[in-house]
């Protein structure tokens, strides 16, 4: 899996990458993460791509261009998912990560600022709207860092053990490891009896209620 990611700030995501999880997929190649800024797509000697919006408003607009060039760049003649981030997007959840995982080698993100990004982008290249949930960010790259991840981990051999993919095993939202007991202020605290048990059927109703 590749994940091309369209940003004005690719360094944003290094220590993200770096670590963990997905900084040892990068490591195994099981992962592969690809920047590309449309400052270096225009011919503007200053690099700049924000404009003002016609019709007027706040803010500044990301030319279309350099998106546009970035994204024919990035996709070449390869079958790629392009995901434009956006607020009124449709929901990204985790069967969103699977049918793209299963369907598709590379994902194009494209990480919106400003105001946005010119609309004819979306003209030029078949595309989907996408959104993290239901609030508005500064930029589409804390986004993509969500995207790559959730994507990431339905992956085979990025967690190591495949089993540990919580939406595919029954989970509790509550989790205890050793020591069995301990104290704090006086009072002590105790791992629930039933996970001490080793009756198996019934850990796993206790997982169920306490999902």
């Amino acid at each position: 899996m590749t994940f091309h990611i369209i940003t004005l700030f690719p360094e944003m995501f290094d220590s993200y990458l770096k670590e963990s999880i997905l900084g040892r997929a990068i490591e195994d190649k099981k992962i592969k993460i690809k920047f590309y800024n449309p400052r270096d797509f225009t011919k503007d000697r200053n690099r700049r791509i924000d404009r003002k919006p016609y019709g007027g408003g706040p803010g500044m607009v990301i030319e279309a261009l350099p998106v546009i060039k970035a994204i024919e760049k990035t996709k070449g003649k390869k079958k790629a998912k392009i995901i434009f981030l956006s607020p009124s997007g449709k929901q990204f959840d985790n069967n969103y990560a699977k049918k793209t995982e299963k369907n598709y080698s590379d994902i194009i993100i494209i990480c919106g600022r400003y105001e946005g990004v010119d609309a004819r982008v979306k003209k030029a290249f078949k595309m989907e709207d996408v959104s993290v949930g239901d609030y508005v960010l500064t930029g589409g790259e804390l986004p993509a860092m969500v995207i790559i991840d959730c994507v990431s981990r339905q992956i085979e051999g990025v967690l190591g053990d495949f089993n540990s993919l919580e939406e595919s095993r029954v989970a509790s939202s509550e989790v205890y490891t050793r020591p069995e007991v301990f104290e704090y202020r006086n009072k002590k605290y105790k791992v629930p009896k039933v996970l001490l048990s080793g009756d198996h059927k019934k850990i796993e109703k206790w997982k169920k209620i306490h999902k």
